[in-house]
């Protein structure tokens, strides 16, 4: 019985030997045969290796392969995921903060040498509203908002924990962290604390759309959680200003002010700014898929408006910049005294928003989505209210002209930082390759 035991033994291990290596052999040639992918060399041979040299007594070894797969790689059967293919960048894309820095030297060193350009512009201008600045806005505003899924957005109103974790960003720990900011370091120019205290309740609607376009962030959730900033903005703005103008500054010793907002003051910079590139873009998209099929709506209209958000962003940057450039040189020491606090809300407000938004478990283009909308600002509404209320010379106005030209080098430096991110936190989304199913590949 040994004697028989002993002489089949060698040929059952060669049986088994052999049907692993026909096995091995048939999955190789599989996957030679469908390989499209640069990553499928590196994922095929090493489960291979795996399956043989894992000893496999169990009936569910295949079942508990395919569970250590499925958990560090998620797919669908037949799925195949290859790596994103990143559309090659254009001119204007590829050096976009030489642009900017550029567009804001030209615009300082045109306000300054020939002041005569104020004057110019500020003929085109309708109450507080500057009309070569609300149409660079609105140009800038309407690709991003072109390319909104709209019917999509009842998905984002339903992420009732990315949603309320925005809301919590932007109407509570903004404004106290501004107002904060303000007292700590303008305690002593009280017009200059309550211009900075008006920008901090007033939550960004417009610039937002652009650094998230910039930064590659979910242009759906930015269009859901603008439109509820807008909405809460028209409701709570007047409310916000009274209790963080007039009674939280008695709480710190300091001077108090009676602020006396209408809603229909705020809604018609609401409506401006935002609601009119809404609709077009709404309109827009609605009736060329409907003509033209979403296909060439995707693939063909969209690439060729993409570059008016650049071109108007930095247009408005030039025109704003050549507003204030002469007054930026005569009071350097000023303008420096209203950015640091500023700079720091920003880079806190940033970087928070992004950890919170990791640690809910959003993905990169939800974090970067919350991170710009909780660190942008409204300033044309900040504006239009100090103009409304303490007049167009006044200090308050001041610091609501220079906060965009603090924002605006400030965010570009922050969309440099959110790619830095994803690659060091992010990475795994962006490592995608083909998965072969288990049962092939044993």
């Amino acid at each position: 019985m040994d004697a028989l035991s002993d002489r089949h033994a060698p040929t059952h291990r060669s049986d088994a030997t052999s049907e692993t290596d026909a096995r091995l052999v048939e999955g190789r040639k599989g996957y030679a045969e469908g390989s499209r992918s640069s990553h499928e060399g590196l994922l095929l041979p090493i489960e291979v290796r795996l399956a043989r040299r894992r000893p496999s007594p169990h009936k569910n070894s295949r079942s508990i392969l395919r569970g250590l797969l499925m958990s560090t790689t998620p797919f669908t059967q037949g799925q195949i995921c290859t790596p994103a293919a990143r559309k090659k960048l254009s001119f204007l894309d590829r050096f976009l903060t030489l642009w900017i820095f550029l567009a804001m030297a030209i615009g300082v060193a045109v306000g300054h040498f020939v002041p005569s350009t104020a004057t110019l512009v500020n003929r085109f201008q309708s109450g507080t509203t500057n009309i070569p600045i609300a149409i660079g806005l609105i140009l800038m505003m309407f690709p991003p908002l072109a390319k909104v899924r709209y019917e999509k957005l009842g998905e984002v109103f339903r992420n009732k924990r990315v949603l309320g974790l925005s809301l919590v960003q932007n109407w509570l720990i903004g404004p106290v962290l501004m107002f904060l900011l303000a007292i700590a370091f303008l305690r002593g120019e009280p017009a200059y604390m309550r211009g900075l205290i008006l920008i901090g309740i007033a939550r960004c609607i417009a610039m937002v759309l652009v650094w998230n376009e910039l930064a590659e962030g979910d242009t759906d959730y930015v269009a859901g959680l603008v439109a509820i900033n807008s909405v809460f903005q028209v409701l709570f703005y007047s409310l916000y200003a009274w209790a963080f103008l007039t009674v939280l500054p008695k709480w710190f010793g300091l001077e108090s002010s009676v602020v006396q907002i209408g809603i229909g003051q705020i809604a018609k910079s609401v409506g401006l700014y935002l609601g009119v590139p809404f609709v077009a873009g709404f309109l827009t998209r609605y009736g060329l898929i409907r003509l033209k099929g979403e296909e060439w709506y995707r693939t063909r209209f969209i690439p060729r408006i993409s570059p008016i958000t650049l071109v108007a962003l930095l247009f408005t940057i030039l025109v704003m910049f050549s507003l204030k450039g002469d007054l930026i040189v005569r009071l350097p020491l000023y303008v420096v005294k209203i950015a640091v606090p500023l700079v720091i809300y920003f880079l806190v407000m940033f970087l928070v928003s992004f950890w919170m938004g990791k640690r809910l478990g959003a993905n990169y283009a939800q974090s970067a989505t919350l991170s710009f909308t909780a660190a942008g600002n409204n300033f044309e509404l900040a504006i239009a209210v100090a103009v409304a209320v303490f007049g167009l010379n006044s200090g308050e106005a001041f610091v609501g002209v220079v906060g965009p030209l603090i924002e605006v080098p400030a965010l570009i430096g922050l969309v440099n930082v959110a790619f830095w991110m994803r690659k060091k936190y992010f990475a795994t989304e962006t490592k995608s390759f083909t998965v072969v199913p288990v049962e092939d590949a044993l």
